[in-house]
């Protein structure tokens, strides 16, 4: 699958104030190679800006051609995308890229989504709904999605169980300030079979670090199964 650059028209806008969010989708009607959960794009709707990454947020079906990105206001070009997009405007869209996309013959995986992380984890879901009886991954694999945030959409995470109840993934929501911390010690305890897992976490780098060497004190294969993405939100 090769990378492109391609000329895409924003299709739909939603913004979830909870979680200060915007979920912006967009036709790719010609040229567009494809992409595979979990893979990246850069975009771009003002020459002056240049182009931006953003994390895909949906799955693949040539028959529907549009991808979807959510950002999170994070800093100054995030901060200003909601006022400065609008449906029907042209964007160039290049891509994709990535290699976050969550091959392995483990029969459990592990997800963790930390904050507007949890975006290669949606994009994964809405693919497995759409390949229904035809899985891509070994057969009977199942997963469990951890996501953390200290915000709160009610919108927003009632699109996430949806998506998590079409994929028959196993969702823990851990809401900071009511939940406290996830840790690898609460991870171990809902996933009794952690051990032959992988895991595939996207969030606060330190975060991810922080899991990854509390799994290596337990003996676990970090350097074979624990998947970090390393690209970072602006």
């Amino acid at each position: 699958m090769g990378q492109i650059g391609i000329k895409g028209r924003i299709a739909e806008l939603n913004y979830y104030p909870g979680v200060k969010a915007l979920e912006t989708i967009i036709d790719v009607p010609r040229g567009w190679p494809g992409h595979r959960a979990g893979q990246f794009a850069f975009a771009m709707s003002d020459a002056s800006e240049g182009a931006h990454p953003y994390t895909i947020a949906s799955g693949w079906h040539p028959d529907h051609p549009r991808i979807a990105f959510i950002t999170k206001e994070l800093g100054d070009h995030t901060g200003r995308l909601r006022e400065k997009l609008r449906a029907g405007q042209e964007v160039r869209v290049e891509g994709p890229y990535g290699c976050f996309t969550f091959d392995d013959d483990c029969r459990h995986q592990i997800w963790i989504g930390g904050g507007i992380g949890i975006t290669p984890f949606i994009a994964r879901m809405k693919h497995m709904a759409l390949r229904g009886d035809a899985p891509d991954g070994p057969e009977g694999q199942t997963a469990d999605l951890f996501h953390t945030t200290a915000d709160l959409d009610e919108v927003a995470l009632a699109k996430l169980a949806h998506d998590a109840r079409a994929a028959d993934v196993r969702l823990h929501v851990l809401i900071s300030a009511r939940d406290g911390r996830l840790t690898g010690a609460r991870i171990r305890e809902e996933v009794p079979d952690w051990r032959e897992a992988s895991i595939w976490f996207c969030g606060p780098a330190g975060f991810g670090e922080s899991l990854r060497r509390d799994f290596a004190a337990q003996g676990f294969p970090v350097e074979a199964r624990f998947h970090q993405e390393l690209f970072d939100m602006r």
